[in-house]
């Protein structure tokens, strides 16, 4: 009998280094691979300016995906550090915050779970503040809830001074 898939969850990607859309469809297409997820729902992807670090860094590619899953939040942390390895991110390098990444992947949601260990932190403790989450987040799931937030549609104007653009 199958696993039921029971936990909603919900990932940020982004790349600034390389061929970063393309770089985003692979590992997209990797993670979608894993039979322990189902029900994906992937958003467009954004263009947006890095936040903070080197100001002399190439512009962010985003998005955002949601599925369900039958891992447990650490275990789908560690399969997405462990994408983001394949795909050249070496976290020992990243020295300093906000630096250039060939892929970003972070744990987002994991249903109405609040957590603060030493591996993860739900929700994603800046997740309410980013434009470059909040608008692909709102193409597929606006109603979403983030606890202690609000819901994206409601959180989406208080970061319309960010710059994003949507990708064709």
């Amino acid at each position: 009998m199958p696993t039921l898939l029971s936990h909603l969850a919900v990932i940020g990607l982004g790349a600034n280094l390389g061929d970063a859309r393309q770089t985003l469809q692979e590992a997209l297409q990797a993670l979608q691979s894993n039979v322990g997820t189902a029900d994906w729902l992937v958003s467009p992807l954004y263009r947006t300016a890095p936040i903070g670090g080197d100001a002399a860094q190439p512009d962010y590619i985003n998005g955002v995906a949601l599925f369900q899953t039958n891992l447990a939040p650490e275990a789908l942390m560690l399969w997405l550090l462990e994408t983001e390895r394949h795909f050249g991110r070496d976290r020992s390098q990243d020295i300093a915050r906000n630096s250039p990444r060939t892929l970003d992947l972070d744990l987002l949601l994991y249903d109405e779970i609040t957590m603060d260990t030493p591996l993860l932190v739900l929700p994603h403790p800046r997740l309410h503040e980013r434009a470059f989450v909040l608008r692909p987040l709102s193409d597929i799931a606006p109603d979403l809830v983030i606890p202690g937030q609000g819901s994206v549609r409601s959180l989406l104007p208080t970061v319309s001074d960010q710059a994003i653009h949507r990708l064709e």
